[in-house]
């Protein structure tokens, strides 16, 4: 019995599952569109076109998305590519509405 408790007590605990839909991928979602849009707001407000603020604000989602996942492998050893995706999907969310709210 002892023994048992050794092995249980002693062992690395299992990562969770990397699930496609969490609270977690809401919030990669929420934050990737922030950004966007917020960078887009910045971008456009200094003077830039449209195109070239959205494609300054999708590489600022981009690096803040990656960047994100490159902490988490560095801090917990989770590098999640369903959390990019999720960051792409807001990024993309918010560029769909972005490019239709142009003026």
């Amino acid at each position: 019995m002892r023994g048992l408790f050794i092995v249980f007590t002693l062992a690395p605990m299992a990562l969770p599952a990397d699930r496609w839909f969490a609270a977690d991928k809401v919030k990669h979602f929420l934050s990737s569109a922030f950004v966007q849009s917020m960078s887009y707001g910045v971008l456009r407000t200094t003077g830039l076109e449209h195109g070239a603020a959205l494609a300054g604000a999708s590489t600022a989602a981009a690096v803040a998305g990656v960047s994100k996942e490159v902490l988490d492998q560095r801090t917990r050893g989770e590098f999640s590519y369903r959390d990019l995706a999720w960051d792409a999907a807001g990024a993309g969310a918010a560029t769909v509405l972005l490019v239709r709210t142009q003026r």
